[in-house]
């Protein structure tokens, strides 16, 4: 089990299938920064929240120079509805093997009504242009979050 990548660390790499597009890469990303979120499931209710609140800030967000791409276990197939049902204008990740979400260390041992699972923690990384960790949300709490993210890429920014 990975720890969570510390800022100013580089970002672990990445390479996974997506919908749409077929894949992502981080190594294609550079000179731009990149919101990698993570999240449990698609088509759950804080999942979709997190993800309307992206949608709806996500002129903000690419008027920044910076790319949203959202990560859960779930197939390309299941993202393919979960973008087409919310109208989501950024691709999602299929991290189906959690390899991602264990180097990003954000899988994660869960308890739900005293059983124990493994499963993904809502956490957000902010990658900045030359592939480094400028921000981490490590615990995300929806509410609220979609616009913490905008203020830290714009001062960010305006730090320059």
């Amino acid at each position: 089990m990975s720890a969570v990548p510390e800022v100013g660390s580089k970002a672990p790499a990445f390479d996974l299938p997506a919908f749409p597009k077929g894949r992502y890469k981080l190594s294609g990303l550079k000179g731009k920064y990149v919101v990698l979120y993570f999240y449990p499931r698609d088509n759950t209710p804080g999942c979709t929240t997190e993800a309307c609140d992206f949608r709806d800030r996500h002129e903000a967000i690419t008027a920044a120079n910076t790319v949203v791409l959202g990560v859960s276990t779930d197939s390309v197939e299941s993202h393919q509805k979960f973008i087409e049902k919310f109208e989501l204008p950024f691709p999602l990740l299929a991290d189906e093997d959690h390899a991602i979400a264990e180097k990003y260390g954000v899988w994660v041992e869960k308890n739900m009504y005293g059983k124990k699972s493994m499963g993904m923690q809502r956490a957000t990384f902010l990658i900045d242009p030359a592939g480094k960790i400028a921000a981490v949300w490590p615990k995300v709490k929806v509410d609220g979050h979609a616009e913490a993210v905008v203020a830290k890429i714009q001062e960010l920014q305006a730090a320059g």
